[in-house]
């Protein structure tokens, strides 16, 4: 392989990069979690950082002591923020590949549930 073959496949190796960090950012922005408790009296959507965007109170909720729909709410925005970070994860490996050091890194701070 002369110099022009390998700076061709070199570029094109960036090319495919820059494509799929283009594409993993697109993803990213869209990024948002929504899970509803259970026994559906408490639905919530986080965005990509797992910040609280919408919390919603069905009827049900007025049957719960204010005790259990704390720990509704809690409950139901951990499984929100999981799914968020599930979306944030699919949306990054093909950038940094599954078993990466860098993927492994970026999944310590995701909340990525374990498998």
């Amino acid at each position: 392989m002369d110099g022009r073959e390998w700076l061709a496949g070199y570029r094109d190796r960036l090319q495919d990069v820059r494509a799929r960090a283009t594409r993993a950012e697109r993803e990213l922005a869209a990024v948002a979690g929504t899970a509803t408790s259970r026994d559906g009296a408490v639905i919530v959507t986080v965005d990509r950082s797992g910040t609280l965007q919408q919390l919603e109170l069905t009827e049900h909720a007025e049957l719960l002591s204010r005790k259990q729909l704390a720990a509704t709410v809690l409950d139901t925005t951990r499984r929100a923020r999981e799914e968020a970070a599930r979306q944030a994860e699919a949306a990054l490996v093909p950038v940094f590949g599954e078993r990466s050091e860098a993927m492994e890194l970026l999944r310590s701070h995701l909340a990525v549930p374990e498998r």
